[in-house]
């Protein structure tokens, strides 16, 4: 019974400390509807700021609780500073967009963090209270942790009564429900919007700073933080502060045990949580259904390319043909590794564009592609490669029954947790995937193993991918697809099976990622569960986004220009995070349509048709 009340105390705790983060996130999305993925960014700065100021005052619990409010009130005016200069040009964006910007600041944000304190961990020097503990059952648990449960109730007290009792929390409350109304009523929104968005970044940093006593300040806690952050609050209902409070509790309580009962499953044991929860009740705990998302106006995807871009695309296909000719070896594997990149967001884009559904989980595919191929040692390439889409296509499929229902941040949240539990399955299943050693010594036939050859093979699987891919989405299939993401309801009254077509567009897009799996993985010679990580499905996203939603060759100019980017600055400058990131958020605001959306309605300007 000691045991069984000493783990809840501990999942409690951990729940008090998520629910900080989540709080803050759920009250920046509930007002100005925007997916803030530098949330995590802004509890990293919290624990960074926390140990400046707490290692400069004396460890007592009174200059502790000074120091971390105080670390709050910085934390709020940086995200006051970041949602008036960033933010607030992309409000009428599409919410993809502002996730693309805020994943920018993510990337500056972690550059100039490093650049301030360093690359090493920072861990707080513990005063002798904070090493302090209580008997329980004959048991000992922390003090601080005990002191920690009492904070979640605390702050979500508060909240209630501020957003309840006073005038400000009653314009954000209606804010909420209806922006234009309150700014018909004389509201200024700009401001109420900063408002919300400095007390959403004063809860990152309270629980980054809170969080140091159990853990040191580190350059990883901003992706770990966000991404846990965002499974309670979609658990709990987008919006909806006593779902993230219960979501917390629940996702706490349950990984606090599963250390002990299903220790194999505390990598996934959230995601699992949010899968079930996502499948029996679409919209969280206490969510309540969307509104139609914001989107730009759809441009035409089937408007025939201008006979200037035929013959622009025809010399850049002989350029590439002719590559092996005058490239040198490490610049071909480059376009190789591009190449593949290119097919790989061109498949997202399948399911992104035409088919309307957002993936945070791409890299799902991609991996289990890759591992086909990785597990079929010995097996001719010309067998493996279509086994590698197969798989990839069917387990898509299987998938796609219970992912079409949904829409919006639910659906790429529900991707989301399919690819981490199968990067966990990549990652514990050592017997038969390697583990972290990943699958070696995936060799080419022996016609392959000329970086030419393999080139020019990479090249013909690619580009017929990608143009099948066109080929589909102006094919009367296509035509369904959108009009089964423009409007449902239109196109099941015509007789359009609109969760039929959401889904071939699913296992579509599943597929393709595949084949372009596979193929990296006879590139690289090896598979390893990195494949499968949130930051190549980010890769992705990036790639789809830069290059335009709204537009068929969006993803490959979108892959050339991040891949081409990327590696550039890799080699010029240990900062490439940093110019990365700007260079992110120049695109997003500058380019709201993404690089070939602009160019494609500058021409129309400048050509009319």
């Amino acid at each position: 019974m000691d045991v069984v009340l000493l783990q809840l105390l501990t999942g409690l705790s951990g729940a008090s400390s998520l629910f900080l983060v989540a709080a803050g996130l759920t009250v920046i999305f509930g007002v100005t509807r925007v997916v803030n993925f530098s949330h995590g960014s802004l509890c990293m700065l919290g624990a960074y700021i926390g140990w400046t100021i707490l290692t400069h005052l004396p460890r007592d619990p009174a200059w502790f609780v000074a120091g971390v409010l105080l670390t709050a009130a910085a934390t709020g005016l940086i995200g006051m500073a970041l949602e008036m200069t960033l933010l607030r040009r992309v409000y009428r964006a599409p919410e993809l967009f502002q996730l693309l910007a805020t994943f920018g600041v993510v990337l500056m944000v972690q550059d100039i963090t490093q650049w301030i304190w360093g690359a090493e961990d920072l861990p707080l020097p513990r005063g002798r209270w904070l090493r302090g503990g209580v008997e329980i059952l004959g048991g000992r648990f922390p003090i601080y942790d005990l002191a920690l449960i009492g904070v979640g109730p605390l702050v979500l007290g508060l909240l209630w009564l501020l957003f309840t009792r006073t005038r400000w929390g009653t314009l954000v409350r209606a804010a909420t429900f209806d922006r234009e109304m309150v700014s018909a009523l004389g509201v200024d929104q700009r401001m109420l919007f900063t408002s919300v968005f400095a007390l959403g970044a004063a809860l990152a940093g309270l629980g980054g700073a809170l969080g140091l006593p159990q853990a040191s300040a580190n350059l990883n806690i901003d992706l770990t933080v966000i991404t846990d952050a965002f499974v309670v609050v979609v658990v709990g209902g987008l919006g909806s502060l006593v779902g993230a409070f219960l979501a917390s509790i629940l996702i706490g309580v349950l990984q606090a045990f599963g250390v002990l009962l299903l220790p194999q499953a505390t990598l996934v044991l959230a995601f699992l949580v949010m899968a079930v929860v996502l499948v029996l009740r679409p919209n969280g705990l206490l969510g309540k259904a969307q509104a139609t998302a914001r989107s730009a106006s759809i441009a035409c995807l089937v408007r025939p390319a201008p006979t200037a871009l035929k013959l622009f695309a025809m010399a850049a296909l002989l350029v590439a043909i002719t590559a092996p000719f005058w490239t040198e070896p490490f610049l071909l594997s480059v376009l190789t590794e591009a190449l593949i990149s290119i097919l790989f967001a061109a498949s997202l884009h399948v399911m992104m564009g035409p088919g309307g559904m957002p993936s945070f989980g791409h890299a799902a595919w991609f991996g289990i592609g890759a591992y086909t191929v990785g597990l079929l040692v010995g097996a001719p390439l010309p067998l493996a490669l279509p086994l590698a889409l197969l798989v990839a296509g069917l387990i898509a499929a299987a998938f796609g029954l219970f992912v079409v229902r949904l829409s919006g941040v639910y659906l790429a949240m529900l991707t989301l947790a399919f690819a981490q539990i199968v990067w966990a399955i990549a990652f514990q299943g050592v017997s038969f995937t390697g583990g972290d050693n990943g699958l070696l010594g995936i060799r080419r036939p022996g016609w392959a193993l000329d970086a030419g050859n393999f080139y020019w093979l990479t090249l013909g699987v690619c580009l017929g991918g990608t143009l099948l891919l066109r080929r589909i989405l102006y094919a009367p299939l296509g035509y369904a697809i959108r009009a089964a993401r423009d409007s449902a309801v239109r196109a099941e009254a015509i007789g359009l099976p609109t969760n039929r077509l959401r889904l071939a567009a699913f296992t579509l897009a599943g597929a393709a990622a595949g084949l372009s799996g596979g193929l990296f993985s006879y590139a690289k010679g090896s598979v390893f569960p990195t494949y499968i990580s949130i930051g190549h499905s980010v890769d992705a996203l990036l790639m789809v986004l830069l290059g335009g939603v709204d537009s068929i060759s969006g993803p490959i100019v979108g892959a050339l220009a991040y891949t081409g980017l990327y590696d550039m600055l890799l080699r010029a400058t240990s900062l490439w995070r940093l110019v990365l990131g700007a260079t992110i958020v120049v695109l997003v605001v500058a380019f709201p349509e993404g690089i070939a959306g602009a160019s494609q309605r500058l021409w129309h300007r400048v050509r009319p048709t």
